[in-house]
């Protein structure tokens, strides 16, 4: 082993009570100045893993503060799964007052903050929430069956019989469906669904079937202004 040349000091320079201390082997100051070093190391180190973890938890938390909700995404950002429809009413089996919801998956590598307060990153496997859509009040009264009974038998007032109007129902059979103008006029208004059950509810229609809905303007309704050319 090389020993580290040193300074060297005349005896003389020495004060009397240092004259007769033993100066250790050199490979002795080699050890102490490597395990020295490795401390050094391990304190750098220690320092470099505190400082990148305080940086990654700051950066978590300014991620997690500008996630946003995940009822927020665009479209195009989620997808919803079609609703579980019910045979006997063409409508969603959740349907309530008019509102059901459907399960919504956002797509692939969208980050959002769920219902909890958490953020989760999707795969777009995971459900992410729940989206309310319209649904409709019905109370079994069947479009098709409408229809076919106005075709057939309207002259007879079957159909006025079937929606809940008898008054009308009567008047035409006793009239032969005022003469088959009636019957013709019945007929168009419950084939475009002007002419509903008499309960206020809506026809019993296949949900991807023919579907009328009505627009209105209202206080709410809001209104693009076009500007002149």
């Amino acid at each position: 082993m090389v020993c580290r040349a040193f300074p060297v000091l005349h005896l003389s320079e020495f004060p009397a009570c240092c004259k007769s201390v033993k100066v250790p082997p050199c490979h002795v100051i080699e050890g102490i100045m490597a395990s020295s070093r490795r401390r050094l190391l391990c304190v750098r180190s220690g320092a470099l893993s505190l400082l990148f973890y305080c940086v990654y938890s700051h950066l978590q938390l300014v991620l997690s503060e500008e996630a946003e909700n995940c009822q927020n995404l665009r479209l195009g950002q989620y997808k919803c799964n079609d609703p579980k429809i019910d045979e006997s009413t063409q409508e969603p089996e959740n349907c309530r007052d008019m509102t059901a919801s459907v399960e919504c998956l956002p797509a692939p590598n969208i980050s959002c903050r769920l219902s909890n307060g958490t953020v989760f990153r999707f795969s777009g496997d995971e459900v992410g929430f729940n989206k309310s859509i319209p649904c409709r009040n019905v109370s079994g009264y069947s479009y098709k069956v409408a229809v076919a009974l106005s075709l057939f038998l309207g002259w007879l007032g079957a159909d006025r019989f079937y929606l809940g109007y008898p008054a009308l129902g009567l008047l035409k059979f006793c009239t032969v469906g005022f003469c088959g103008i009636g019957t013709l006029i019945d007929f168009i208004l419950i084939a475009m669904q002007i002419v509903g059950p008499a309960d206020g509810s809506n026809y019993i229609v296949d949900y991807y079937g023919a579907r009328l809905t009505r627009l209105s303007i209202t206080n709410e309704t809001f209104r693009k202004p076009h500007h002149s050319l």
